[in-house]
């Protein structure tokens, strides 16, 4: 019996499109991430490894879908390969076996490194990018969530004693935003 087809899709944010990732290619079964790749702590990348059996081929668009750095690019192959789960990068060209020789060893952790440089470098760019548009004045980051009027509202209500995740619900904000603005001075 061979195996199935399995593919892993993630994207960083709800709003980014996944139906190129895995385009015109047949899966049996996807498990789509719509979470930022910075930890291996992914529902469906957990589940995706819980999963997998012996003759399955994972498929992944890239190397930065699965992993943001290296070690869990590494680990993550490693573990897959040691079920006797096929891996494969379309993006790359690459695929793990787990017999692999030494040059696809060195070829993952290359190709693995490009990728984690690669997302410090966009990192980086958009940093810079937005220090610029803050001394242009164009970026102004992100919008207050309450006015001064209910910043003033809010401390009067902490000051009467009132609960303040109570406070928190009511003014449609987190306790940690609540404490936030109780710091600010008005």
């Amino acid at each position: 019996m061979t195996g199935k087809n399995i593919g892993y899709i993630r994207v960083s944010t709800i709003e980014q499109n996944l139906e190129r990732q895995l385009e015109g290619i047949k899966v049996d079964r996807s498990f789509i991430d719509k979470v930022s790749g910075k930890s291996v702590d992914r529902p469906a990348l957990q589940e995706m490894l819980a999963y997998v059996r012996d003759g399955d081929t994972v498929i992944v668009h890239s190397m930065d879908r699965l992993a943001r750095n290296v070690d869990d690019l590494r680990q993550i192959v490693k573990g897959l390969t040691a079920k006797q789960v096929k891996i494969k990068f379309i993006k790359e060209c690459l695929e793990f076996t787990g017999e692999d020789s030494p040059m696809s060893n060195l070829l993952l952790s290359v190709m693995g490194a490009f990728a984690e440089f690669e997302r410090t470098l966009i990192k980086e760019r958009q940093m810079e990018g937005i220090e610029l548009a803050k001394k242009r004045g164009a970026y102004k980051g992100r919008k207050a969530s309450l006015s001064d009027d209910q910043i003033v509202q809010l401390k009067e209500q902490v000051a009467l004693g009132n609960n303040k995740s109570e406070l928190a619900k009511e003014f449609g904000i987190s306790r940690e935003t609540l404490y936030k603005y109780l710091r600010v001075d008005i």
